[in-house]
């Protein structure tokens, strides 16, 4: 499965994949709610998996998708080099980690290992970034951050989108009144006094982008 919300990226690599003789596509989709969703109905041997996507990012897809389904692998395929989206998405359960000007034939290789191997799989440039955090002791998760829920993370990233109260409460399927208690237990919990300096936080500690 090929998840990026890009449709270029999705159909340029759907056509790569399948002239590989012992690859199929499943399904290509553009943001990570619909990616989880689907994980479940067609359990993919491997999803190549975006960070920068609408309503739910890669790193909290993947963390839904090996939680559920421990023996699905992802592979990240990332525009970022930054320490703290390469570990978060690591700590998350992703299985290799590329940036997207790689070449096919190291992406078409990284899914062998992962996937047949049971290996993990890191591009060289992104291994140095792992080796440097941890040289440095650097924690790539905020310590507030790490506080939020699986839920209210969700609801910060749909915030920092421009999403009203009513909006979310539509996509998450909860009552407005339930979507504003998230917003209020996240200005609590991250010590934030308004929704700009909220947004400003979000995108500072890589949490999400625009």
């Amino acid at each position: 499965m090929i998840a990026d919300d890009h449709q270029i990226v999705r159909d340029g690599l759907r056509s790569l994949l399948e002239k590989e003789p012992d690859m199929e596509v499943v399904a290509t989709v553009e943001d990570g709610r619909a990616t989880v969703r689907l994980v479940e109905e067609l359990k993919p041997d491997v999803v190549i998996m975006d960070i920068s996507m609408p309503g739910l990012n890669g790193i909290e897809a993947t963390r839904r998708i090996t939680r559920d389904f421990p023996n699905i692998k992802i592979i990240a395929l990332s525009m970022h080099d930054d320490g703290r989206f390469v570990v978060n998405m690591l700590k998350a359960g992703a299985s290799g980690y590329l940036l997207k000007d790689c070449a096919f034939k190291e992406l078409s290789q990284a899914i062998h290992i992962v996937v047949r191997m049971g290996k993990s799989y890191l591009s060289p440039d992104i291994t140095d970034v792992v080796v440097q955090s941890y040289v440095t002791g650097h924690s790539p998760e905020p310590v507030l951050f790490s506080t939020l829920t699986p839920r209210e993370r969700e609801v910060l990233q749909l915030v920092v989108e421009g999403k009203t109260s009513s909006q979310i409460a539509e996509i998450l399927y909860v009552s407005v009144k339930t979507v504003e208690t998230h917003r209020t237990q996240l200005l609590h919990k991250l010590k934030i006094n308004n929704l700009a300096d909220l947004v400003k936080y979000a995108i500072k500690e890589g949490i999400t982008t625009v």
